[in-house]
């Protein structure tokens, strides 16, 4: 279930708010720019290709693309057999921004996002049919724990793909991980 669990920076051990609400973690998220939507996801096979997939969702990338003007679109999946899947989560697991919005819509399986807003942490674990659109410069991390399970669209303005800037804070490594806050979920 897509969950949001609100940190006080200070106070990163408990979550002070916890929600499964989706129209209330849309309603949150909003007030700091991030946008969040859960579309109806199709049927497609295990094994589809990114070509097939983005074919399935074309009429989404394309309002996308025309609403905020993307230049390109790609899948990323990820499963738990990958000999680099730990490579993958060390590089997403600091926190970072991009010069460009950072958008991700799960075709399948789930994702953990902590955006950091002054002193406190919003973590979303998105979950099949999830969107997010993170604005540019916000300040956040992604871990997609130890067996990574999922399958991505991602839309970019910039063609070369996902440019990340490291903060070099240590916020990341205060909260709790995936395994903690999804792992029940996963």
């Amino acid at each position: 279930m897509t969950t949001l669990s609100i940190f006080d920076q200070s106070a990163p051990e408990t979550p002070r708010v916890v929600t499964e609400d989706a129209g209330k973690i849309a309603n949150l998220l909003a007030e700091h720019g991030v946008r969040f939507e859960q579309w109806a996801t199709r049927d497609l096979p295990a094994d589809a290709s990114a070509e097939d997939i983005i074919e399935a969702y074309g009429g989404e990338i394309r309002a996308l693309k025309d609403e905020c003007g993307f230049q390109a679109a790609d899948v990323i999946s990820l499963n738990p057999d990958n000999p680099q899947k730990e490579v993958f989560r060390r590089k997403f697991l600091d926190e970072h921004v991009h010069s460009e919005d950072e958008v991700r819509f799960f075709v399948r399986g789930q994702g953990l996002f902590y955006l950091h807003f002054g002193d406190q942490v919003y973590a979303v674990l998105c979950q099949k049919n999830d969107l997010i659109s993170v604005p540019d410069g916000t300040r956040h991390w992604f871990d997609m724990g130890p067996e990574p399970a999922f399958t991505c669209i991602r839309l970019f303005t910039n063609p070369e793909g996902w440019v990340a800037d490291f903060t070099g804070e240590d916020i990341a490594s205060r909260l709790p991980r995936y395994e903690r806050l999804a792992g029940a979920a996963g």
